[in-house]
């Protein structure tokens, strides 16, 4: 039987690496296809629309929207480009018939492209390229071109994905081109290639209704809102539906709205037809994957599969003095009610609870991801504490097998060997090196995914801020063996109390501090990094002696250095297995995860 398609509608996702610029062009794609009134005052990257987006510049959650554009409506899906968030592409690329493939034209395709890229050819997608920031000084427009190409054959692609329309463009101005001498100023280029080579969605409206759910949201008003593509027939207002959930347990449910997207907001509409992109509500306890269909031909679309998590993270409730002088939500029920909200709202995060009981574990895909969980929460006034990062290894014919990443290095030539050094010492191979000869060079290394847990910050001091670097996951290979992770022991409070300049000055030859004057402290809080391996026990809180003594010099005024403020990446790298990070709305603290430093002391003996 030949297949209908909905001739009117084009579900379309960007993708692309960090900062190549894919919500800058979705703007200028709202500006021109007159989303905006003339003379109307718009923010810059008006897709990323959470707090934390904002402030990072990056994409973490993929988002929907539409645009009309000749009579067509073109759903657009901005997914994000850091392989850490690589359960919301999964979910994005569901929704999607064609995606667009935006590289700059200086950095050409990374890492995190690689990733994203795979995942759409996998799914089949039709492609379109798009070379952006021609402008740059340092763009080589043509040699990413063949960059890419080299990188689909890699990838596997098919012959017509391979055949892909190539563009060019300036993103910031909204401009794009068929050629580098082109003298287009608009998108009208892009725009009319969306509508001509990515294909309509395969969709007939004379079967029974079928959805996948893609993406779930929350509303005050409506309730559980459930977001996806529909596969086929068409739905309207109050329609009686079964949801298919994992197992094939079927669950009736009625709908009470249904809503399309429109430009950024979502519009009410009593009917909707195979194809579109919609938002269904009056739906409790529906959960990414499942299949939404009609009552009298019940049958399950296959299921959103993610890759499986490679860090685990240990949340625990918050044991120390100051538990719950800062925090809104402290108890341990709490803590593991949000954390399930997070596995509903995203496929990738998974939370299990350990045999002993003692908080709660967290799988993910990188410590990044986990980061922006952790930073999310404690904005919504949770207080908790969280362990060291670790790997998840696989066990197969008795073998303990590691996650590997495939690493992409970019330095000036002058920091090689300490990068090198440092690398090696990680168990992590040299696999390639080109230098360009610009005074730049890139290298990529094969390394076990946990030689990355604590080497970011470290490698930004090595190569003084100016590398780049970037790495995806390539598999699954024989533990490589043992190294040391942390070089540096750490300086902990011997008592409570509140840090003093005096005490603070003696201490400073010890090691880096991370408390300032003023801040308080407890037995078993790290207040600095040590200079040697050892943990060293001080006391932050000691006052100078009185005296009716007076010498030249003796009450000169304290100078202390400038503190670094602590962030949750750089905690999250520094701490070892046995400490842990505080987290409150307000503060960072690191502390041991045993206080009493008697305690500490008598199973530092049993070891």
């Amino acid at each position: 039987m030949e297949k209908k398609i909905n001739e009117n509608i084009r579900n379309i996702a960007i993708i692309a690496h960090v900062d190549h610029g894919k919500t800058t062009l979705v703007d200028a794609m709202f500006k021109q296809s007159g989303v905006f009134r003339e003379g109307q005052a718009v923010d810059e990257r008006i897709m990323d629309t959470m707090d934390l987006e904002k402030e990072r510049g990056i994409t973490i959650a993929a988002k929907n929207c539409a645009i009309q554009w000749n009579e067509k409506k073109i759903n657009i899906i901005d997914t994000p480009g850091h392989a850490d968030f690589g359960g919301e592409v999964e979910r994005a690329i569901s929704m999607a018939d064609g995606a667009i493939l935006l590289v700059d034209a200086s950095e050409g395709p990374l890492p995190q492209t690689r990733f994203v890229l795979k995942k759409a050819l996998e799914a089949g997608l039709t492609l379109i390229v798009v070379v952006n920031k021609i402008d740059r000084p340092d763009a080589r427009s043509m040699e990413v071109v063949d960059e890419i190409y080299d990188l689909l054959i890699d990838l596997d692609a098919s012959d017509e994905q391979l055949d892909f329309p190539l563009l060019y463009a300036i993103g910031r101005d909204g401009i794009v081109r068929k050629t580098l001498e082109d003298k287009s100023s608009d998108l009208k280029i892009l725009m009319n290639t969306i509508i001509n080579e990515i294909p309509p969605p395969e969709a007939d409206i004379d079967i029974p209704f079928q959805m996948l759910v893609s993406d779930l949201s929350y509303s005050d008003y409506l309730g559980r809102l459930a977001i996806g593509k529909i596969y086929s027939g068409l739905v309207k207002t109050n329609d009686n539906l079964i949801c298919i959930k994992e197992d094939n347990v079927r669950v009736p449910l009625k709908i009470s709205k249904i809503q399309v997207y429109h430009g950024l907001s979502v519009v009410d509409t009593s009917e909707a037809k195979a194809g579109d992109i919609i938002i269904l509500a009056g739906i409790e306890n529906v959960h990414i994957g499942d299949t939404i269909c009609a009552k009298e031909c019940p049958a399950a679309l296959k299921r959103i599969t993610v890759d499986e998590p490679t860090v685990s993270v240990k949340f625990v409730q918050n044991t120390a003095p100051f538990a719950g002088q800062e925090g809104k939500f402290v108890q341990s029920s709490k803590i593991y009610e949000r954390l399930l909200k997070e596995t509903l709202l995203n496929v990738s995060i998974r939370v299990k609870e350990p045999e002993n009981n003692e908080g709660f574990i967290v799988e993910g895909r990188g410590e990044f991801q986990i980061v922006i969980l952790i930073e999310t929460m404690r904005r919504e006034g949770f207080e908790f504490c969280v362990g060291r990062p670790e790997v998840i290894y696989h066990f197969k014919d008795g073998k303990k097998l590691e996650p590997i990443e495939h690493l992409f290095v970019d330095c000036e030539k002058s920091f090689m060997g300490i990068v090198t050094e440092k690398l090696s010492r990680r168990k992590g191979l040299m696999l390639n090196m080109v230098n360009h000869e610009t005074g730049r060079i890139r290298m990529e290394f094969s390394v076990p995914s946990r030689a990355l847990i604590g080497y970011r910050d470290e490698f930004l001091t090595d190569t003084k801020g100016t590398g780049i670097l970037n790495s995806y996951l390539s598999g699954y290979e024989k533990y490589r063996g043992d190294f040391q992770e942390r070089f540096t022991g750490s300086l902990v409070s011997d008592r409570q109390g509140t840090a003093v300049p005096y005490a603070l000055f003696n201490l400073e030859p010890r090691g880096n501090l991370f408390i300032m004057p003023g801040d308080p402290v407890y037995e078993g809080m790290i207040v600095g990094e040590h200079n040697r391996e050892n943990d060293l026990n001080v006391n932050p809180c000691k006052t100078k002696k009185l005296s009716n003594i007076r010498a030249a010099g003796k009450d000169d005024a304290v100078v202390l250095s400038p503190i670094i403020p602590l962030t949750l990446e750089k905690a999250v790298q520094f701490i070892r297995g046995n400490e842990l990070m505080e987290v409150t709305p307000s503060s960072i603290r690191l502390r041991k995860a045993e206080l009493s430093a008697q305690k500490r002391k008598t199973i530092d003996r049993g070891k």
